[in-house]
């Protein structure tokens, strides 16, 4: 039989993903801090609401669209200069 867990009262949820959510307390730090386990609070922040993007595909998007801007802005750069030196046709 698989051992039963105890239920965290819905505030305390609430505070500790609002305090990851708004103030950048890492999962890690909140499971020590409340002594819940890391995966409970993934579990947490990866449930969906209709409409409502989770944290975590949030916070994946945003870290993508930085890399994704930081190549272009690589690339810019490089055109640029290459465009200077005359190796870039069609600039």
């Amino acid at each position: 039989m698989a051992k039963k867990g105890y239920r965290i009262a819905k505030e305390i949820k609430d505070e500790i993903l609002a305090k990851i959510k708004n103030d950048g307390l890492s999962v890690a730090d909140a499971a020590e801090q409340y002594g819940i386990h890391t995966g409970t609070i993934y579990n947490w922040l990866g449930t969906k609401a209709t409409g409502v993007v989770s944290v975590l595909e949030h916070n994946k998007l945003k870290k993508e669209n930085e890399q994704l801007k930081q190549i272009i802005g690589d690339l810019t750069i490089k055109m640029s200069v290459e465009a200077k030196k005359g190796l870039c046709k069609g600039w």
